[in-house]
């Protein structure tokens, strides 16, 4: 039945939504979308809105990552009272384990321009993010990220202590050098920042609180979200939010099912480089409320995680961060196989196209300190095993199981392409700042596909907040992060996601401290 035909009889989609949570009422519910499937049953359970509140804040901060340590320390510094509620016993979530990257245009120190390193732009970011991500992306939204890239970083450094390595890389899928890294190529650097900041704007954080529910009374587009019921350890918990709930909760790459649910293809046999706590269930219990979501079968393969446990560990930094100074990715027969520039889906693809696993990422000394690599990395390594190196070509050839003369002839191939500046394999564009890999020793990392970022989720508005499935804001309900989907289209490009992540969470922060309690 088409909305005119409904209208005509006096019934919208969104009154036959509202009449069923009506039902749900004159059955002794007093909460929205509450009729839930028992686990291991087919009988229903019911949940009450709470009679009282256990805490009542302000505002209500889901996750302690970038997104919500950002939303927190903005809230807070708006004067709104503030808690961090985090699932997991440490907090920072995935962004704790990040590589440190953050795309931006510019920033206070001016990098690429003092390097030298040719021009870059707000249009410029905006246009590869969109057609990194096939052009599925909300325009406005990868404008917003683009636009405010360079201030959330300057906040960070300026407000939180920040520090930058003094190196700028070209990532796959950008056109131009603005991927900078922290002091130390770690996420932490940028979560110590941003929980200092929050912190000093008077935000508390509580650990091992796990959200089972959100609150909303009923699905009336003006009816706002209330809270959150929260288990910690065996007590369960009511919180109010009096002005807003942010979820900054993160995505959905380590529950197996709920991916499977949406890209079959991801079966349980890929690894996963998320922390254990990436589990996706504010997506739904934000749907219960009547969310709606987007490009939930958009999930990005990171290739360069280490082959057998899947993790991202500072040399699959490495794979990524090197190719704009002359890293090569080979098959186990000395090959390349891609466009070491491309985006990370078309990398990752390839890899699996090879057969053969794993593929290895070549390269010599003078390379790393091109991107901020150090030779202690290196030697911690090897010693773990993550490096192989050979004194000679052969040598690492023999190590690999590669044959000699075809990785030969592969690094020297590609050291003519630097020199002529022009790929005759693969078309990567190549760039001033590669070395030619002519003098020992060699390194190969070996590296393979893991399941890594969620492109879909939630949708939001310019300003975060949450739009339900008739395309109307809920009230006091906003998200920032992994858990939003639009940004990144069908295909994030590294480094965005940070830059996502406090730039929204940002907004979210701001606007959600103006609501009205």
């Amino acid at each position: 039945m088409k909305d005119g035909d409904a209208q005509q009889k006096g019934v919208s989609r969104r009154s036959l939504l509202k009449s069923a949570a009506a039902v749900g009422a004159v059955a002794g519910l007093s909460g929205m979308a509450l009729n839930l499937a028992a686990p291991g049953s087919a009988e229903a359970v019911t949940k009450k809105l709470p009679q009282k509140w256990d805490e009542t804040w302000d505002v209500v901060v889901i996750g302690s990552g970038f997104a919500g340590l950002a939303a927190a320390a903005e809230a807070a510094g708006s004067g709104a009272k503030t808690v961090i509620l985090e699932k997991m016993p440490i907090y920072g979530g995935n962004s704790i384990i990040n590589g440190g990257g953050y795309a931006a245009w510019d920033e206070e120190l001016h990098l690429r321009k003092k390097k030298n390193l040719g021009e870059d732009s707000v249009k410029q970011h905006i246009q590869d993010t969109l057609k990194g991500g096939d052009f599925y992306n909300m325009p406005e939204l990868v404008e917003i990220m683009a636009k405010e890239a360079p201030d959330a970083l300057n906040w960070m450094i300026n407000q939180g202590g920040a520090e930058l390595s003094d190196v700028l890389v070209i990532g796959g899928g950008h056109t131009a050098y603005r991927a900078h890294f922290s002091k130390h190529n770690s996420g932490k650097d940028y979560t110590e920042a941003l929980k200092k900041i929050a912190e000093k704007n008077g935000a508390k954080m509580v650990l091992n609180s796990q959200v089972t529910w959100i609150w909303r009374k009923d699905a009336d587009p003006k009816s706002p979200v209330l809270g959150v019921e929260v288990k910690r350890g065996n007590k369960i918990v009511n919180i109010k939010a009096k002005k807003a709930l942010i979820l900054a909760s993160g995505g959905f790459s380590n529950d197996v099912e709920m991916r499977l649910s949406e890209w079959p293809k991801l079966v349980k046999e890929f690894n996963c480089t998320n922390q254990k706590g990436a589990t996706g269930e504010m997506i739904r219990y934000a749907k219960a409320v009547g969310s709606d979501a987007l490009h939930m079968n958009f999930i990005q393969l990171f290739p360069f995680a280490e082959p057998e446990a899947g993790i991202l560990d500072r040399p699959a930094v490495y794979a990524f961060s090197g190719p704009g100074v002359g890293i090569i990715y080979v098959s186990k027969a000395g090959k390349r196989f891609v466009n070491e520039l491309d985006r990370r889906d078309v990398c990752a693809f390839a890899q699996i196209a090879l057969g053969t696993k794993p593929a290895y990422a070549i390269f010599t000394d003078a390379i790393p300190p091109k991107f901020g690599g150090k030779p202690a990395e290196i030697e911690a390594g090897m010693k773990k095993g993550r490096f192989i190196k050979g004194d000679t070509i052969a040598d690492l050839a023999k190590k690999i199981g590669a044959p000699a003369d075809v990785l030969e002839k592969t690094i020297n191939d590609h050291n003519k392409y630097i020199a002529e500046g022009k790929d005759a394999e693969f078309n990567k564009p190549m760039k001033k700042t590669m070395v030619p890999m002519d003098k020992g020793p060699y390194y190969a990392l070996p590296m393979w596909p893991a399941v890594h970022h969620t492109m879909g989720g939630l949708r939001i508005n310019t300003n975060s907040q949450v739009i339900d499935v008739f395309g109307a804001v809920i009230p006091r309900l906003y998200a920032a992060g992994e858990v939003v989907g639009g940004v990144h289209g069908s295909n994030r490009l590294g480094c965005n996601a940070t830059t996502e992540c406090v730039v929204f969470g940002r907004i979210a922060g701001k606007n959600g401290a103006k609501e009205k309690a």
